[in-house]
């Protein structure tokens, strides 16, 4: 399969080295270092057994000079979806996918700008990554990928999540994919954001009482909102399987603390802002979320003076 990956960040860098094992990938990033790197040395990935694994898919800045793909795989930030898609347009044709993991919710409008909607895949992962440095990740934890089309029918997927199973992401296709994208923002919104917030490894939201506390009011906040949407899901079951993610990868940092700590602009609002903007177009009230939202927003503005 001809897979092309937008963005060579934590999650573009863990997917475009897997994915290299059986496709012919190529990874688009504006970042000359990050692209040498990957040219040079290839995609470097550590495991949590400290083992680093190298992959070597072909990295560029520009995709002018490649082919119609079978499959474009998004993960710059959400902020910059729909200019990535129309930069790299001539590498889309009526028969390529293109498809979504990034955190938090409503990014298929931004894909559906570049493709019908029998060809948008919108999709959630439980394995996260951070950067070490240029084409050299920290794979922090694994779990279930699943991915669907907008509006079901996605055993079409099959052969596309088989890809990905062969190459060690665990795939499965669903119909009802916003329930488990809705499953992902509860950890994202629920540990994720606090990491950010305080600047801490996942490990420290289950260990500390004060920041466990506030990761069960949120998922208890996002578990109304999703209620709200006609998303059943419950509570305990919810907060047991943050609790999961949080001991598994006690040393994972996220890609939005990453964010705050270097300074750059983050994505909490398709995150926590997601289930803010739910939470008023159903009447729910989130005061967690609203607080979170505001001081992360706080630490960047803070940031932008600082540099």
């Amino acid at each position: 399969m001809n897979i092309t990956i937008l963005g060579a960040g934590a999650m573009g860098s863990l997917f475009g080295g897997y994915l290299s094992r059986l496709n012919n990938v190529s990874v688009i990033d504006l970042n000359q270092s990050i692209v040498d790197s990957i040219n040079g040395n290839g995609v470097r990935i550590k495991e949590k057994d400290g083992s680093v694994g190298v992959y070597h898919p072909k990295a560029y800045t520009s995709s002018s000079d490649l082919d119609v793909q079978d499959l474009i795989i998004v993960f710059v930030k959400s902020m910059f979806t729909v200019s990535a898609l129309q930069a790299n347009k001539g590498i889309i044709g009526k028969d390529t996918y293109i498809m979504t993991l990034q955190n938090g919710a409503g990014h298929e409008a931004k894909l559906l700008k570049a493709a019908d909607r029998a060809h948008v895949i919108i999709g959630s992962t439980q394995h996260n990554s951070s950067v070490i440095g240029p084409g050299f990740v920290n794979h922090g934890g694994s779990g279930i990928t699943s991915i669907g089309l907008l509006d079901g029918g996605s055993s079409a997927l099959s052969s596309i999540a088989a890809a990905f199973t062969a190459c060690g992401f665990e795939c499965r296709t669903e119909d009802n994919v916003q329930k488990q994208i809705w499953k992902k923002i509860f950890t994202n919104t629920a540990a994720s954001s606090l990491t950010a917030l305080f600047q801490v490894p996942l490990g420290f939201i289950h260990a500390d009482k004060d920041a466990n506390y506030l990761m069960r009011q949120l998922c208890r906040e996002a578990v109304e909102v999703s209620a709200s949407l006609g998303l059943d899901f419950d509570l305990d079951e919810t907060i047991d399987d943050v609790e999961r993610v949080l001991i598994n990868a006690p040393d994972g940092y996220t890609s939005i603390y990453a964010d705050i700590k270097d300074g750059r602009k983050s994505e909490v609002d398709t995150i926590s802002g997601a289930v803010v903007e739910a939470a008023k177009e159903q009447g729910v009230a989130v005061p967690y979320h609203d607080m979170l939202v505001h001081a992360i927003h706080a630490l960047e503005e803070r940031n932008k003076k600082e540099l």
